[in-house]
């Protein structure tokens, strides 16, 4: 597949070039004047499900402040991150870029906690999975173009996309399913993308959880890696006013990781040598990755993280709300087709007649995946009648 406008000259042999794209499961034309990864990019960027990850939280409900990560913010960050490690390393920016920005398109409204009501509200239907859910968004949910559903992107980023997955799920996915059968790994890209959200996520987690005053400069003094950035930043600047304090330590924080990630990568690079993106994917193991002491550094943070922010009286209080909102929602789409829009209660009713109950329960995860938390909650409030209809 091959396009007018490409920078595969510039690329790494093992990185992902345009030319030596797998294709889309649609055949079109090559755009006239992008690459084939831009135009999946673009695709992204336009689709009504990226759109909507401005209102899902990310850990803060929406409505908690203006200033919080969002989805949108959050997959804005990785893709940003992404794009520094994939330039550094000659890979290619387009397609991590593209990566990044529909990693979190299946996610469902209130973040995990929405993902996790969601998941045992489908126990008996095949389970929900937020990751599989945004390759479901770009191969089928997206409604945009007359000649073929979702967006139809290339092989390559529906392969970054898909970070994981349980094999009876990756029986039933075709060419993107099949290295985890295989026991294969993604492109570069693909590896860089995934890291790079664990960077941003656990990073402007620790930001926000400092907004919110619910984490303190203290409690974060006893992670290891935070404490050493944060003396080195009082030693550059003392005297530093707190909340100027703690976002030139996360700035740091980030840029040490990033740039850990960018040697280790490149010297896990050169002892396997590969000459193609295939030799990438035939490995047991991923090449993109830090060195064993940020390997610490990162899982210190994580820790820290689950103990003290996503455990919070606060936060519980939030995904509690959120588990309750999903389960209501799920009970009442599934006792009555239509309290669902007429669109999606046909689905409903005709995934009914061909799967069963299965097959309609689907249909309503679908819809309500596709919720922001304040829809989730005003439709919560009219089905308990706290609101009009």
């Amino acid at each position: 597949m091959a396009s007018s406008r490409t920078s595969d000259t510039v690329l790494a042999p093992y990185a992902a070039h345009d030319a030596q794209s797998r294709g889309r499961r649609y055949s079109e034309p090559p755009a006239a004047y992008r690459t084939e990864f831009q135009r999946d990019r673009d695709r992204i960027i336009h689709s009504t499900a990226f759109r909507r990850l401005v209102y899902k939280t990310q850990v803060f409900v929406n409505h908690e402040g203006d200033h919080y990560r969002t989805r949108l913010t959050h997959s804005l960050e990785v893709a940003q991150i992404a794009r520094t490690v994939a330039r550094a390393m000659r890979l290619n920016e387009d397609l991590v870029e593209a990566v990044s920005l529909a990693h979190d398109l299946g996610h469902t409204p209130f973040g995990h906690a929405g993902q996790d009501a969601l998941n045992e509200c489908m126990r008996e239907f095949g389970g929900f999975e937020h990751n599989l859910q945004s390759l479901r968004v770009v191969d089928e949910l997206e409604e945009r173009y007359a000649s073929f559903p979702g967006l139809n992107l290339t092989f390559e980023t529906r392969e970054g996309i898909l970070k994981h997955c349980a094999l009876r799920n990756a029986r039933a996915l075709g060419d993107v399913g099949r290295r985890f059968l295989e026991r294969r790994q993604p492109g570069l890209e693909a590896q860089i993308a995934n890291i790079a959200d664990e960077i941003a996520y656990n990073n402007h987690d620790v930001d926000d959880g400092l907004r919110s005053g619910l984490l303190t400069l203290a409690q974060l003094s006893d992670v290891p890696f935070f404490a050493e950035q944060r003396r080195a930043v009082e030693r550059d600047y003392p005297g530093l006013d707190p909340e100027a304090l703690a976002r030139e330590v996360v700035r740091r924080m980030i840029g040490e990781l990033v740039g850990d990630l960018i040697r280790s990568s490149e010297a896990a690079i050169a002892d396997a040598r590969p000459e193609h993106i295939d030799d990438v994917r035939a490995l047991s193991r991923p090449l993109i990755g830090f060195s064993p002491p940020f390997v610490s550094a990162q899982s210190g943070l994580k820790q820290f993280l689950r103990e003290e922010l996503y455990s919070h009286p606060h936060v519980r209080r939030m995904t509690d709300n959120a588990r309750e909102t999903i389960r209501v929602l799920f009970e009442a789409f599934s006792a009555d087709y239509a309290r669902l829009p007429a669109k999606h209660a046909a689905r409903a009713e005709a995934a009914e007649a061909a799967a069963g109950r299965a097959g309609a329960a689907r249909v309503i995860a679908d819809y309500i995946a596709g919720m922001t938390d304040r829809f989730a909650l005003n439709m919560r409030e009219r089905f308990e009648g706290r609101i009009g209809d």
